[in-house]
């Protein structure tokens, strides 16, 4: 592999070299990827609704740098990243709509670059095609413009693959170097632990041959990202190890945990599948995931014919190991966990397709054209299908967090005031409130400090109309909405 890779970057400087003393012409403009990235925001605008609200996780990170609430509990898994990406528009604006806009932008410039980092290695129109498939995926379409970090470490995987091969072995090629410590430094910013399974294929390589500039490049791209975790982690968590114990506790446990089938359970739409019960979706949604292996193979085989296996033997390398512990390391699934795997994946699927429509000579080609012409705008409509319904389950559920805190607010709870119980985090950013939790993954809090808050400020506990209320809420007064019991006390108003 390592051969390869420098084989196919000598070919490069070699037809760039024979170009220029040619007076040829300059290689091809980049302006389809460009139309790619245009079209990926125009879609999350007109298809993500701009005030959809924000989810559960959203309201994690965005609180943290948001005047509308105080900061809600930050567990150890979570990582600084987007907090900081949204810091720019939510630090002074309460708009949702205007914070999924300035995403949408920032997202479609991302996958801008990343493409373009593979510029040389693979043809326009492949990576053109790539980026195609990758951005009409639902499940990319659906977090893009939300504030959540799988997106952003798959664009960065996938720009550090790129920049990796571009970057030559002796130390050529500055701003493919440049482009790899960004990219690094991208990738350990949003999930540090993420960043290390992908980087994992470009180590290995790095290490095979010298000099290792590129390593040291990578290396110090993920202590830059990674080093707020880091620090963080001793201060609040007792080192990084102590923190990562804790992480994955909150995980169910990291270890052998195959959830290949809860992915696949995923794909229907279930933005978080935990616990991951139930019947498996219709076929025709899941199709496209046993297609999309196969397909990867296949951009294998051609690229090994062809002598150019580095370039599509690393992103699918960088592809399995991102997406390993998410199959077998952890017992739930979330669809959003793999789009660093679909980026990766979606060159040597693309290089496929085009090979299978170009291969010349071949009397199947227009059978085999109209047919894979079918077969994606099958794909892309069964994709969008589920976008639709996605978007309109999760509107629902935000439009009840906004219902439930316009009921807290008549009751008296208002700011600055404190929430427990059911969806307390989300529920208490709609509100304006604080949030605090007695067990759980996300406990801070004992019941004895949430009763010495009551007598302070207003406090409300959150449970279902089936259930009982918290043990300092007993004598509190209680109100019933959407299947849920609010139980609320206001000091001084006399309820």
């Amino acid at each position: 592999m390592a051969g390869s890779a420098h084989a196919t970057l000598a070919g490069l400087r070699r037809e760039r070299a024979r170009r220029a003393s040619a007076g040829g012409p300059r290689p091809r403009p980049t302006a389809p990827l460009a139309a790619v990235a245009a079209a990926f925001t125009l879609a999350q605008l007109l298809l993500v609704r701009p005030g959809m609200g924000l989810g559960w996780d959203e309201t994690v990170y965005v609180s943290q740098v948001s005047p509308q609430a105080p900061a809600a509990f930050f567990s150890a898994p979570r990582a600084r990243g987007v907090s900081l990406l949204v810091a720019p528009v939510a630090s002074w604006s309460t708009s949702t709509a205007l914070l999924r806009i300035y995403l949408a932008l920032l997202s479609g410039l991302a996958l801008y670059l990343a493409l373009r980092a593979w510029r040389g290695l693979f043809p326009v129109r492949v990576l053109a095609l790539a980026g195609a498939l990758f951005a009409s995926l639902w499940v990319t379409l659906f977090y893009g413009p939300q504030a959540m970090p799988n997106y952003w470490v798959a664009v960065a995987a996938l720009a550090a693959a790129g920049c990796f091969l571009r970057a030559s072995a002796h130390g050529s090629g500055r701003t493919a170097l440049w482009g790899l410590a960004a990219s690094a430094a991208l990738m350990g910013w949003m999930r540090p632990m993420d960043a290390v399974w992908a980087v994992l294929p470009l180590l290995a390589l790095g290490l095979a041959r010298r000099p290792r500039r590129r390593v040291w490049v990578l290396l110090a791209g993920l202590a830059a990202g990674g080093a707020e975790w880091v620090i963080e982690a001793y201060a609040r968590y007792g080192g990084p190890m102590h923190r990562l114990s804790e992480g994955s506790a909150i995980q169910g446990g990291i270890g052998w945990h195959p959830a290949v089938v809860d992915q696949l359970r995923s794909l229907g739409g279930r933005a978080l599948c935990r616990p991951c019960t139930g019947a498996l979706p219709d076929p025709v949604l899941t199709v496209w995931w046993f297609v999309l292996p196969l397909l990867a193979a296949l951009g294998l085989v051609v690229a090994v014919r062809a002598r150019r296996t580095a370039a599509t033997l690393l992103p699918v390398a960088c592809a399995v190991t991102a997406a390993f512990p998410y199959l077998f390391m952890i017992d739930y699934a979330a669809p959003r966990f793999l789009l660093p795997a679909y980026a990766l994946l979606a060159l040597p699927v693309a290089d496929a397709l085009a090979h299978l429509v170009t291969a010349p000579r071949r009397p199947w080609r227009p059978v085999v054209a109209t047919l894979l012409c079918l077969g994606l705008a099958a794909h892309l409509a069964v994709q969008l299908a589920v976008l639709e319904n996605t978007v309109d389950n999760t509107t629902r559920d935000h439009r009840g967090w906004s219902r439930t805190a316009a009921a807290l607010h008549r009751l008296g709870v208002r700011p600055p005031c404190l929430l427990t119980g059911d969806s307390a985090i989300p529920v208490a950013f709609y509100t304006g409130c604080s949030s605090a939790a007695t067990s759980g993954h996300n406990a801070n809090s004992t019941e004895a400090a949430i009763t010495a808050t009551a007598r302070r400020i207003p406090v409300a506990a959150l449970v279902p109309d089936t259930s009982g209320p918290p043990g300092y809420a007993r004598t509190w007064p209680s109100a019933s909405l959407d299947g849920q019991r609010l139980y609320y006390s206001v000091p001084g108003s006399g309820r």
